[in-house]
């Protein structure tokens, strides 16, 4: 759906922002992202696609790899989650890849959502509820239940109706924003490997 691209390393998130927020094009309405939707909504349930892999170094930076390390300690290793030894059901972020394409219009700004994983995939919770594994290339993380939600930045880069587009009833039950997880077996996972789903396990009180 998205084709393959050259990719570069680092990514200045300052000037990606600033010179394409100075463009208005770039923050679309709320009817042309309703018009988006369907798109989303068509993202496959089961077998999916990495199509974008970022790194997180340190805040207000990225890079942009065609392979990384998924650890059970750190995450995606080098991504500043494990510097920060945060809460481990926030070791990864994944964002449909379908909806950053939406929002961002280039690829080049993808980065600027802040996610690590970009994969066409339905995250919707009925879809992906807390417990579901993931196998994506040797690794295999798991949906945890903390909820994932925009902030004043992904206002910023992206509009302030992207951020409604994605906090609706629809946009929650599905996910838009994006999904947590955590690594339960490490391994190397690579830009374009498929993202399948294998198992279940139900937390707690779901």
């Amino acid at each position: 759906m998205f084709g393959e691209a050259c990719f570069i390393s680092k990514v200045n998130l300052t000037s990606a922002s600033s010179h394409r927020e100075s463009d208005p094009i770039d923050h679309l309405t709320a009817p042309e992202l309703e018009h988006g939707l369907d798109a989303i909504l068509r993202s496959p349930p089961t077998d999916g696609r990495l199509e974008l892999l970022v790194r997180r170094p340190a805040v207000d930076e990225r890079e942009v790899l065609d392979e990384g390390e998924l650890d059970q300690a750190e995450g995606l290793v080098g991504d500043r989650w494990g510097a920060r030894g945060a809460n481990p059901d926030v070791q990864l972020t994944l964002m449909n890849a379908r909806v950053i394409a939406l929002l961002a219009r280039v690829r080049e700004r993808w980065p600027l959502a802040g996610d690590q994983l970009y994969v066409d995939l339905d995250l919707s919770r009925a879809n992906l509820p807390p417990g579901t594994r993931l196998r994506i290339g040797s690794a295999l993380i798991e949906v945890t239940a903390e909820p994932h939600t925009g902030c004043k930045k992904f206002a910023a880069r992206f509009g302030v109706e992207a951020v409604r587009f994605v906090s609706t009833p629809v946009g929650k039950s599905n996910c838009l924003r994006g999904i947590n997880a955590r690594v339960v077996e490490a391994g190397t996972i690579r830009r374009a490997d498929a993202v399948r789903k294998v198992e279940q396990q139900p937390t707690a009180g779901t």
